[in-house]
């Protein structure tokens, strides 16, 4: 009963979120500038939670998470400006989205079977060399504009969408992480020759993990295409996976709401930095430095808020998995 009511609770909780994402633009109590703001940092909390989950989760290091956002980015783009009839694209803006993160996961079995040999940095040199592929690759495609950019997309991206799809990665995150291959992607972090020997099929959950991951990096690709209306391979450099990688690691490796903090921290943080120009850049490559010298695992490291912790019946006692019966 407890469980049952915990997770009507939960559903209310999104579904109010929902209404009054939709509510608060629509009745004006929102400017512009504000609604911008916030549908930034509905996207790159899709970011860091997906970066999270091989970067905290899985204990492996992507440097390339921008590579995926770009696929899943001009894939969308595509879809709307050049295959769907421009009248249908409210309507079929969820499936673009969904096929743009097709195109991701897609890309991301590249970077999954090197990772069954390498780890650490030499994973992090492959990533890298992924994201600079991708982005060589989008500079030399006259089709799709080359190095001038794509554009031509309409306004699709609104705050209601956005929450959408944040409150979908965060469910589907939460879900995965605390499910047996959830369970088992925490094994490999700690010690992958000793999962192996227990039984843990490390390969098949890396192809998972890194399928997830890439297919929700697309998805945050294609709403930030359709919010912008303009997108360039330069969009997408090391340095926006940078910037992924400091959200990720200020909020906290491990834990969804250290993403989501992290992500709202950074986003918010850059904005009231604008009047400083071009140096605020220099914000986030600095942060990370001081990161890992001073608070390696983040705000929120190996920590879970409670309200994401699934919660387990014993003889009528409610308790979280893991701590004493």
């Amino acid at each position: 009963m407890l469980r049952r009511r915990s997770q009507l609770l939960a559903w209310g909780g999104c579904l109010g979120l929902l209404v009054l994402a939709w509510i608060l633009p629509a009745s004006g109590l929102l400017n512009p500038y504000v609604q911008q703001v916030l549908m930034y940092v509905g996207i790159n909390i899709i970011l860091t939670l997906s970066l999270n989950l091989v970067n905290g989760y899985m204990g492996e290091f992507s440097v390339g998470h921008a590579g995926f956002m770009a696929i899943g980015a001009y894939i969308a783009s595509i879809l709307t400006v050049a295959v769907c009839p421009r009248f249908w694209g409210p309507w079929l803006f969820p499936f673009v989205l969904i096929g743009g993160g097709l195109g991701a996961a897609l890309a991301g079995l590249v970077v999954a079977f090197p990772s069954f040999r390498t780890r650490g940095d030499y994973l992090a040199i492959v990533t890298l060399a992924f994201n600079m592929i991708v982005k060589s690759l989008l500079e030399n495609i006259e089709l799709i504009g080359g190095p001038r950019g794509y554009l031509g997309m309409a306004r699709l991206t609104n705050v209601p969408w956005v929450v959408f799809w944040v409150l979908i990665t965060l469910i589907a995150l939460r879900n995965f992480v605390y499910s047996n291959a959830g369970r088992g992607v925490l094994a490999i972090r700690e010690d992958e020759l000793a999962a192996n020997l227990i039984g843990v099929n490390t390969r098949r959950l890396k192809i998972y993990a890194f399928l997830i991951s890439a297919f929700f990096a697309g998805i945050a690709g294609g709403l930030y295409a359709h919010l912008l209306q303009f997108i360039n391979p330069r969009s997408f450099s090391i340095l926006k996976s940078t910037d992924m990688l400091v959200m990720v690691y200020l909020g906290g490796i491990g834990s969804l709401a250290g993403s989501i903090l992290g992500a709202t921290i950074f986003t918010v943080l850059l904005e009231l930095l604008r009047p400083l120009g071009v140096w605020r850049w220099v914000v986030g490559p600095l942060m990370l430095v001081l990161l890992m010298i001073f608070q390696p695992t983040g705000i929120m490291g190996l920590r879970e808020a409670k309200i994401l912790q699934p919660r387990e019946e014993f003889g009528g006692v409610t308790r979280n998995p893991g701590t004493m019966p």
